[in-house]
């Protein structure tokens, strides 16, 4: 099993995890929300969690409420961030607008380009399917892939195109698609579209525009197979799957993309440490599929 190594973010931290929950700065402020991984205790004293300025209550599975510390706090701000300017908002459901543990592939897609480069004449084009607020889009498009982007949800398509022109870029820069992943994937083969990357970040359970059923465990192989055969001919070209809160392992995960067929293969989790003393606290599988 592979260790994705995390390459840090700037203006966000991991303070301390344990006890199903955990302690992160967000640009200013400090929030406190569930994690399931985290089944330790917390090495902070209780003084310091209790002064977190956002704490997310559960009220069902189907999500909560935040309480703020206090009434003036704001419902959103802003993060700043290796080139990044993103709206970070605490939803309902406990997430925020961004998921850092992706660093690690937001890193290596970037080196992938400057192989790719190598390779290929014209443009280098990316996928990024179940995009949500889009900073994988984004940084991609600022280090030069031509990027298409594509949620299922409306609310999230608005939300990437905003963090997109808040880090700097017009509307022209990349290609925003509400759809369905699989049937624009179909759609895409049919027109005989290729990519050298494509990225695959879905939910365990999701709706498409249209009332369409995802289920991560009956549908991500066939969406896997169809993705693939999207990927341009040159080698180097990828696929990253990356999933959080469902019932596979990295082994599965490995043994999903080694059907795809010849390719090297890297499977393992994906994970952020924990400021002080340097713990990791797990964040869901990865695995990526590259041509030899």
């Amino acid at each position: 099993m592979d260790h994705f190594a995390y390459p840090g973010l700037a203006s966000y931290e991991l303070l301390d995890s344990g006890r199903g929950e955990k302690l992160e700065r967000v640009g200013p402020y400090v929030l406190r929300r569930p994690d399931p991984q985290a089944l330790w205790r917390p090495h902070l004293d209780s003084k310091e969690w209790q002064q977190a300025d956002y704490k997310f209550e559960r009220e069902s599975d189907r999500g909560g409420y935040w309480h703020k510390k206090t009434n003036s706090l704001p419902s959103h701000w802003e993060l700043r961030a290796d080139g990044l300017v993103l709206r970070i908002q605490p939803t309902p459901f406990k997430h925020i607008g961004i998921f850092p543990e992706q660093a690690a592939n937001w890193k290596w897609v970037s080196e992938q380009r400057k192989v790719l480069n190598q390779q290929v004449d014209g443009g280098l084009r990316l996928l990024n399917l179940f995009g949500y607020t889009g900073v994988a889009s984004i940084l991609a498009a600022q280090d030069g892939w031509e990027v298409t982007h594509l949620d299922a949800s409306r609310a999230s398509v608005d939300w990437a195109a905003e963090n997109a022109s808040r880090s700097g870029l017009d509307d022209r820069a990349l290609r925003w698609i509400l759809e369905d992943a699989a049937k624009f994937v179909a759609r895409e083969k049919r027109r005989g579209n290729t990519y050298h990357g494509i990225l695959l970040d879905p939910p365990h359970y999701g709706r498409g525009p249209k009332g369409e059923k995802w289920q991560f465990e009956t549908g991500i192989m066939p969406l896997l197979e169809e993705a693939h055969s999207l990927l341009a001919p040159e080698a180097g070209s990828f696929l990253i799957l990356s999933s959080y809160a469902i019932g596979c392992s990295p082994l599965a995960f490995h043994n999903m993309l080694s059907d795809l067929g010849p390719g090297e293969v890297h499977c393992g989790e994906l994970w952020i440490p924990e400021t002080a003393s340097g713990r990791r606290l797990p964040c869901g599988f990865c695995g990526r599929w590259q041509r030899l």
